[in-house]
């Protein structure tokens, strides 16, 4: 131990990292606090079979309905199986569906958005699909999907990344259709850049900050459609448990045992929220005019 913490002070580096810890979580509160959130919601999905957790599809008859208390935390349903099993597990689904879609939507969105607002010729055509997909609403679009084919969450996944790619494509082609005009991208065309060297080197790093922020958009609405499909019977199959099916499942119990809908519910909404605010948060820290003014 040094002679500086021997005597009770703070190293000057360690005081200035503080120092910028707590500036951040001044100009950032809300970020700070839907990353917590959305922190605390990932642990317990992450640890769920050491949180008191039993099998989640464990039917007791005997237990059924029986109100949050004792043993059952968030009480038990209509078969008798534990709410808060159901619902700790649950959010192991929705984070993941929406973690992959996420992913998968910003890459691909990524990949066509570069070709479409760097190549002029293959653009008209490109967008003019991307808006036959977006005049289909999100919902009914994955519910077409999933009755074509069958329950599982592979199936949910895909009929997720349809309807979010296009949004994620016109954001992409928007911010490249300002940088090709940007002398940088034409200096790099007059010295021989080949077209993939100047999309990977110097148009994509530029699209990255606002990419995102986007994700993060598209991964919260890919967890609310994911619960709604479930809740409607086109999503995850009933033996899976998520945050849906526990609602739909409970939804004729609702007079009698409130607290089957209550629980799911404020763990959807509680997501939901972590994750757009995190998204403001990012798009206020990467946007250089709202960094400017909050300085």
């Amino acid at each position: 131990m040094d002679t500086q913490t021997e005597l009770g002070f703070i190293p000057y580096d360690q005081l200035a990292r503080m120092q910028k810890l707590r500036r951040f979580i001044r100009r950032n509160p809300t970020m700070v606090a839907g990353g917590i959130m959305l922190l605390i919601m990932v642990l317990l999905a992450v640890f769920a079979p050491y949180l008191r957790t039993v099998n989640p599809i464990e039917m007791n008859p005997i237990e059924r309905l029986r109100a949050p208390g004792g043993g059952h935390w968030f009480g038990t349903d209509m078969y008798g199986r534990d709410s808060f099993s159901r619902v700790i597990y649950g959010s192991r689904i929705s984070l993941f569906v929406g973690l992959v879609v996420a992913v998968i939507t910003s890459v691909i969105g990524l990949a066509i958005g570069l070709v479409s607002g760097f190549v002029r010729r293959l653009d008209n055509t490109i967008m003019r699909i991307m808006d036959g997909i977006m005049a289909l609403p999100d919902l009914l679009l994955a519910i077409s999907f999933v009755a074509l084919t069958r329950a599982s969450v592979r199936n949910v996944i895909i009929a997720l990344i349809i309807p979010q790619t296009p949004r994620v494509v016109r954001l992409v082609r928007s911010i490249v259709l300002v940088l090709r005009e940007q002398p940088f991208v034409e200096a790099a065309q007059a010295m021989g850049a080949r077209l993939p060297r100047l999309l990977v080197r110097h148009l994509l790093p530029n699209t990255l900050a606002a990419l995102v922020v986007q994700g993060t958009y598209v991964m919260a609405s890919a967890v609310l459609i994911e619960a709604g499909l479930s809740f409607l019977g086109a999503g995850t199959p009933p033996e899976i448990p998520s945050w849906g099916n526990v609602m739909a499942e409970a939804r004729s119990y609702v007079r009698v045992a409130f607290w089957l809908l209550l629980f799911p519910g404020l763990f959807l909404a509680t997501t939901v929220l972590s994750i757009n605010l995190v998204g403001d948060g990012l798009r206020d820290m990467l946007d250089p005019r709202i960094a400017k003014r909050m300085r």
